[in-house]
Order: C-alpha cells, then structure tokens, then sequence
C-alpha cells in the first residue's frame, strides 16, 4: 500500500520538477531525480538523457525553446513494492507564443534516504485524441 504521506510526497515530487524548469533552477534537478535517472524524450525526436546533469545540460541547451509553464494533473500512483511506485500523470506545456501541448508523463519513482526520487521518466506526446 502507498501510505497517504507516501502518495502526497509523490505528488509534490511530480510538480515540483516543473516549478524547477520554469524558474530556470536546473540545478535543483537532483531534488526531483535520482543522480542516474533516465530520461526518456525518444518521443519527442530525441534520444534519452542518462543522469540528472544531462538532464539540466538539455534544459539550457533548449533556452528560449524550454516552454514558459510545465503544468501537471491527473496523477496516478501504483505500487511495485515499498520503496517503489509506477506515476502517472497527465503534463500541459504552454510555449512563450502561446501554444500548449499535452503530454503524459510515466515515472518510476524510488524512495531514497533523502525521500522519494523519480529513476526513470518516459514522456508521451500526445497528438491525436481516444488513444490514437
């Protein structure tokens, strides 16, 4: 079972990552991620990140591209063992012009001395409606 502080922490976890990227704090990544996370954005066009520095690299790297407000709802939580849960959540990313897109994001998030820490982040573009 995911105790409610359990499922409150991961939340909080999930939104604090884009609270980080919209201030521009990539250094505070490792609060969100583990040292090895991967971060897979294969969806998105490019191939996926290995450890939280390259994580903030990419962000620096996007600049102006990074979008202006990374937003996150729906979050689903279903554990694997104690120290291990699978996140799922639903990601809106508003663009400096305007634009927005939807995003799902699929987490494995692991429970570390220091507290709850996302091992693996897949993103999802999703670009047609029902599933398609």
């Amino acid at each position: 079972m995911i105790t409610h502080e359990d499922r409150a922490a991961i939340g909080e976890l999930i939104a604090l990552h884009g609270h980080l990227c919209d201030d521009g704090e990539l250094d505070r990544l490792g609060e969100v991620f583990t040292e090895d996370v991967v971060y897979d954005v294969s969806d998105l066009g490019s191939p996926p990140l290995h450890g939280v520095a390259a994580c903030a690299r990419a962000g620096r790297e996007l600049g102006e591209r990074n979008p202006v407000g990374h937003h996150v709802t729906n979050i689903v939580l279903a554990p694997v063992s104690a120290d291990e849960v699978r996140a799922r959540s639903k990601a809106i990313g508003i663009g400096a012009d305007g634009t927005a897109a939807s995003l799902v994001y699929e987490d494995t998030v692991v429970r570390l001395a220091e507290g709850w820490r996302i091992s693996h982040r897949r993103i999802l573009a999703r670009r047609r409606p029902l599933g398609g």
